[in-house]
């Protein structure tokens, strides 16, 4: 998968692995990890279906509406390229927080509805359910941030309620931030981001 590392100077903090939003690359997401963990080593990746020239992590069928069969393709092909990069830049597999917008949010949500011990934490602006009727794993190791939009037309209030709820009854440590805008990434919820980021992992 094409994507970019860039070596952090604090070997025991969290691999920030980023995943843009639809249309973005591996570099929409830097100044938001620089933000949240500034000695973190970046993992960025750019997702590799295009909709209309876009760059996304899985297709769909229409908005709002996911293949479900290539999501799950997707999320196994990202777990096996996390895998190789572990072993390519030397870093702990087991120490990954992912952040994600949008579609890159819902690709890091399948990682954590398919993997057990995928991710330690991720923090997910404006993401959906990813998939529906499966067992999550255990996730009681997870901790996990969810940036919301009161007024977000494509993930509604009610669709951030079940996530949180879903991830909640796997075992995971889950903590909401409601902003009163819709669907873009705010500076404010970006800032709720980073204080939780150095809430819980200051001292790795």
């Amino acid at each position: 998968m094409r994507h970019l590392f860039n070596k952090g100077r604090n070997e025991k903090a969290p691999v920030l692995l980023l995943l843009h939003g639809t249309g973005g690359t591996e570099e929409d997401l830097l100044p938001l990890a620089s933000m949240i963990s500034p000695e973190s080593s970046i993992l960025s990746v750019r997702g590799n279906v295009t909709e209309n020239g876009m760059h996304r992590f899985f297709r769909r069928l229409a908005e709002g509406v996911f293949d479900e069969e290539d999501l799950k393709f997707r999320t196994k092909e990202l777990h096996d390229f996390l895998d190789h990069a572990a072993d390519e830049y030397e870093f702990d597999r087991q120490n990954i927080v992912a952040v994600g917008y949008s579609n890159g949010a819902n690709i890091a949500g399948s990682l954590l509805f398919h993997y057990k011990g995928e991710l330690r934490g991720a923090i997910l602006h404006h993401p959906m359910v990813p998939l529906r009727g499966i067992t999550l794993p255990n996730l009681e190791n997870a901790a996990i941030f969810i940036g919301a939009g009161k007024n977000d037309p494509i993930c509604p209030p009610q669709e951030t309620e079940e996530l949180e709820s879903l991830l909640q009854g796997a075992g995971a440590n889950v903590e909401t931030y409601w902003g009163d805008y819709g669907h873009q990434l705010t500076q404010p919820e970006a800032e709720a981001a980073r204080d939780w980021f150095q809430k819980y992992y200051s001292k790795s």
